[in-house]
C-alpha cells in the first residue's frame, strides 16, 4: 500500500471510531483535525468536504463490517450454519468493533433515513445489499433442507435483522452485557422455529 494510501487508511479509522462517538453529522473536517492533532488543510488535502468525509467514513465502516462480519461467515458451510455464524459474529460485532460508541452503520440509518443527499443515498444502496445478503442466506438455508420449505425467507431476514437493532440498542444505551447473549438466543430461537425438523 502506498503511503497516501496507507495514510488515509488509518485516518479513515479514526474517522469511524469518531463517528461512532459523535454521529456521522457531528464529523467533520475540523472535529476529526482535532482528534488526530494534524491540521485542516492536511486533512482537507484527502478530503474536499464534509460531506466527502463522511461518505469515505461510511465507505471504511461497511469494509470493516464485510470483513470481520460476513466474510468470515462465507467460510462457513450453506445453511443454518452459515446463518448462526452470521449473527454470532456480527453481534459479537457490536462489542468488538473497535467503535466506541456503536455501529456507525446503524447510528448513521438513524440520523439520515429522512434526510435526503449523498450519504443517504449511499446508506440505503448498503442496507439494501446487506438485507439481500441476509434473504440469500436464509434462502440457501431453505434449499439445504435446515429450514421448512415454507419459510418466508424476507420474514425471517426481518426478523432477525430486528434482533441486531435490539442487541445494538441495549448494548449501549443500557450498557448491558448480556444484550449480545440474549441476541444469539433470540436469534437460535427464531431460526429454531422455522427449522424442517419441526
Amino acid at each position: 500500500m502506498q503511503k497516501g494510501a496507507q495514510t488515509r487508511a488509518l485516518i479513515l479509522d479514526q474517522a469511524v471510531a469518531h463517528a461512532s462517538e459523535v454521529g456521522l453529522e457531528g464529523l467533520s473536517i475540523g472535529s476529526l483535525a482535532g482528534r488526530l492533532k494534524l491540521s485542516k488543510s492536511g486533512l482537507f488535502a484527502h478530503f474536499g468536504s464534509k460531506e466527502e468525509l463522511q461518505l469515505a467514513t461510511l465507505r471504511r465502516a461497511q469494509e470493516l463490517f464485510e470483513n470481520k462480519v460476513f466474510r468470515p461467515a462465507l467460510a462457513i458451510q450453506r445453511g443454518a450454519p452459515r446463518l448462526l455464524e452470521l449473527f454470532r459474529t456480527w453481534l459479537q460485532w457490536l462489542d468488538a468493533s473497535g467503535q466506541p460508541g456503536g455501529c456507525v452503520i446503524l447510528s448513521a440509518v438513524m440520523e439520515f433515513d429522512d434526510r435526503p443527499g449523498a450519504v443517504r443515498d449511499a446508506l440505503l444502496t448498503g442496507q439494501k445489499q446487506l438485507r439481500g445478503a441476509i434473504i440469500k442466506a436464509v434462502r440457501l438455508a431453505i434449499e439445504a433442507g435446515d429450514l421448512a420449505p415454507e419459510t418466508d425467507a424476507w420474514q425471517l431476514a426481518f426478523e432477525l435483522f430486528g434482533v441486531v437493532l435490539a442487541a445494538h440498542h441495549d448494548r449501549h444505551l443500557f450498557k448491558d452485557r448480556r444484550a449480545i447473549e440474549r441476541g444469539m438466543k433470540a436469534v437460535e430461537s427464531l431460526l429454531a422455529a422455522h427449522s424442517a425438523k419441526n
